[in-house]
């Protein structure tokens, strides 16, 4: 029963790696290497992460690639942009219905399930200590990753002051001291390659 517990749950992260990675196939290869930054820097600071925790770092931004286009219309008009409330909330908690829809439907256990979705459904602003390890990791692998393709699409689309927000607000919701003190560099770079334009 052991074993095929283990299997069990090896089994259902490489199903939801292959499911996210569908989800974003076409699009930039910059999101999935996000994903994989995030699962990394929570290896980093929790070794002994579970299988539910690992799977949120991968999957926390699969609304992303099922959004409604008057989702995206709404980042663009709202002043606030990618910072807007009600966009957070329901990227969050649209991700997390998807995730948690796709895991149901592959059996995985309803307790893992609801972790799961409780971590994914706040990893923008954070809460618990794990949906603030989500959140951190989550801040330091988009500098390592999205801050190019950010610059180079979002600037022409909403203008470099929201943008900077944008750098900025990544930043300073990092909870974790030590997290903020290696992300401080690549934040710094981020505004610099920005402020170069």
């Amino acid at each position: 029963r052991y074993i095929n517990k283990v299997y069990t749950l090896k089994f259902m992260l490489a199903k939801v790696i292959d499911f996210v990675n569908k989800t974003f196939s076409g699009k930039s290869a910059s999101q999935i290497l996000h994903f994989e930054r995030t699962v990394h820097w929570i290896k980093h600071f929790r070794p002994s992460a579970d299988e539910p925790l690992l799977i949120a770092a991968y999957s926390h931004d699969i609304e992303r690639g099922n959004r409604d286009p008057k989702i995206a219309e709404m980042i663009v008009s709202q002043d606030s942009g990618f910072l807007d409330e009600k966009f957070l909330k329901y990227h969050q908690e649209k991700g997390a219905e998807i995730i948690g829809e796709f895991l149901a439907k592959n059996n995985y256990s309803s307790d893992n399930i609801t972790r799961v979705k409780m971590l994914v459904s706040k990893h923008e602003v954070g809460g618990n200590e794990d949906q603030n390890l989500l959140k951190d990791c989550d801040s330091m692998s988009y500098f390592e990753t999205q801050v190019a393709g950010f610059i180079k699409n979002k600037v022409p689309e909403l203008g470099k002051q929201k943008v900077k927000e944008k750098f900025d607000w990544m930043y300073e919701r990092i909870t974790s001291s030590e997290s903020k003190k290696i992300a401080k560099p690549l934040y710094e770079k981020a505004i610099a390659s920005l402020n170069a334009i």
